[in-house]
């Protein structure tokens, strides 16, 4: 099973602020969707509790130290091994944040979708930084939408 992560940042690894996200932008929503959809996806508590619901079309699971933790409509578990168990015939799992789930299973990542935001935002939760040289870029979109915000979107792929 390959093991996805998708992050949307900004030009200085801002990825939230308050547990929330700090921009909208809805092409990156739709890029987000495309990348995830019927695949499992995995989040961390914080993170589910700022979407505020199980998304559409996905086996959602939540990584929780919290014992008593049981929201309708998601898996809940105590480990990301535990996790990769519930989905062991899946062929990606996509880890979808947030911040702590991120650092601690970056070095585990075999890909990252990721959209970077040229726009400059603070914030308390930010992307650990991937760029070390053990990543391949599979693809690259630059786009400038309505607004004038400059993003891309990159797949980048661990190097064997």
């Amino acid at each position: 099973m390959q093991i996805a992560m998708i992050a949307a940042m900004t030009i200085n690894r801002v990825i939230g602020k308050d547990n929330k996200m700090p921009w909208h932008l809805p092409e990156d929503l739709k890029h987000f969707k495309a990348m995830t959809m019927s695949k499992p996806i995995v989040m961390g508590r914080k993170t589910f509790e700022s979407i505020g619901r199980p998304l559409p079309g996905r086996q959602n699971i939540v990584i929780s130290r919290q014992p008593d933790y049981a929201p309708d409509g998601v898996s809940v578990v105590s480990s990301f091994e535990a996790a990769k168990e519930l989905v062991s015939t899946c062929d990606e799992l996509v880890i979808i944040g947030g911040g702590q789930l991120y650092e601690a299973l970056l070095p585990q990542a075999d890909k990252l979708y990721l959209t970077e935001i040229n726009i400059d935002v603070e914030g308390d939760t930010f992307f650990p930084n991937w760029d070390d040289g053990s990543w391949l870029q599979e693809s690259y979109i630059s786009e400038i939408n309505d607004q004038g915000i400059e993003y891309r979107f990159l797949t980048l792929v661990k190097k064997c």
